[in-house]
């Protein structure tokens, strides 16, 4: 498959995966070789990654040796609480500056505040930080999220965790003819014919937490969404038939047919 390139770097898997949700780091680290991933996101609020020496990191068990850490600010509704979390993720990541910013609207929902997402982005872009950013699907936001400086533009397919799918495939392919670098579609898939559909569409890559942590058999959907990640890039890449409504076309030759 063709390489994925998020600022400068070259990533041979379109599949993100957060590491959030599984029972222990053992599944965590199981369902990410199963996935093919090499970025994986990282909750700084929520994770160990050596904020607290007596329990057990992350790092121990998912390396940054062997992974590209992405950390995010999940559970932050403010910029500054967003800013903040990220400085904190350099210093314990050695100087780390590729990141994920997500600011949220509301508890509920989890749906992102953009007024918020786009002061942010402003300061950490500023502030020597590669940003890759959850937002919406609105085309505009997302024209303006790139403006900034972001390396990556990452809207929701619906809402976090919902499982939902793409509920809104018109607006994404509007970002995805607009925008020049990267976009990811962020939250919402629920299982791999999601996955497909996001690739299908023409967006780089796909990033899931729940859709494979919240599997009955992690490791096996993680398997199934590094299988259909890969599928929906290569049907893109091939270029679909084009739709005839009312209209068949046989498959075989219909010239040179016995007995005519």
């Amino acid at each position: 498959m063709d390489p994925l390139i998020i600022a400068g770097k070259t990533y041979t898997s379109r599949l993100l995966v957060g590491t959030g949700k599984y029972k222990d780091f053992t599944e965590t680290r199981a369902a990410l070789d199963a996935s093919g991933a090499e970025i994986v996101t990282v909750a700084i609020r929520r994770t160990n990654i050596g904020q607290d020496p007596a329990l057990p990191s992350l790092l121990d068990a998912v390396p940054p040796s062997q992974f590209t850490y992405l950390p995010n600010t999940a559970g932050c509704y403010t910029a500054e609480d967003a800013i903040r979390t990220l400085r904190l993720a350099r210093e314990l990541l050695d100087g780390h500056d590729l990141v994920k910013l997500e600011v949220l609207g509301d508890p509920q929902s989890l749906y992102p505040n953009v007024v918020e997402t786009l002061r942010a982005a402003e300061v950490l872009v500023k502030d020597g930080f590669k940003v890759m950013v959850y937002t919406s699907d609105d085309p505009i936001i997302a024209r303006q999220l790139e403006d900034i400086g972001c390396v990556a533009i990452m809207p929701l397919a619906s809402l976090i965790g919902s499982g939902m799918g793409i509920l809104n495939p018109w607006n994404l392919q509007i970002i995805i003819d607009r925008v020049k670098v990267p976009v990811i579609v962020d939250a919402g898939v629920g299982t791999a014919s999601d996955a497909v559909i996001a690739m299908e569409l023409g967006c780089d890559a796909v990033l899931m937490n729940t859709a494979i942590a919240g599997a009955q058999n992690p490791v096996l959907m993680a398997s199934a969404m590094r299988k259909a990640t890969q599928a929906g890039r290569e049907a893109y890449l091939a270029g679909r038939m084009p739709k005839k409504i009312y209209q068949a076309s046989p498959s075989s030759p219909s010239t040179g047919i016995i007995g005519s």
